[in-house]
């Protein structure tokens, strides 16, 4: 296993737990109150959410196509 494959896994647990975490905090009374009176969840939770899902995707990439990744 090579060392961007690893880091593609990495990548992607880090980012399913950022995203788990950011989805349990959107359930909290402050981004409840939030919501409701703006419409929109606070800006840290809101950030836990895209960062963790844009990093579980690009872990999932790394992880998946970096078997064709080889070296001359």
């Amino acid at each position: 296993m090579n060392a961007q494959r690893i880091i593609g896994i990495l990548l992607l647990v880090g980012g399913l737990a950022a995203l788990f975490y950011g989805l349990n905090a959107s359930h909290s009374i402050a981004d409840r109150v939030s919501d409701t009176f703006t419409g929109r969840f606070t800006e840290a939770t809101t950030w836990y959410i895209i960062g963790g899902a844009a990093a579980a995707i690009g872990g999932a990439v790394a992880a998946v196509f970096c078997g064709s990744c080889r070296r001359g």
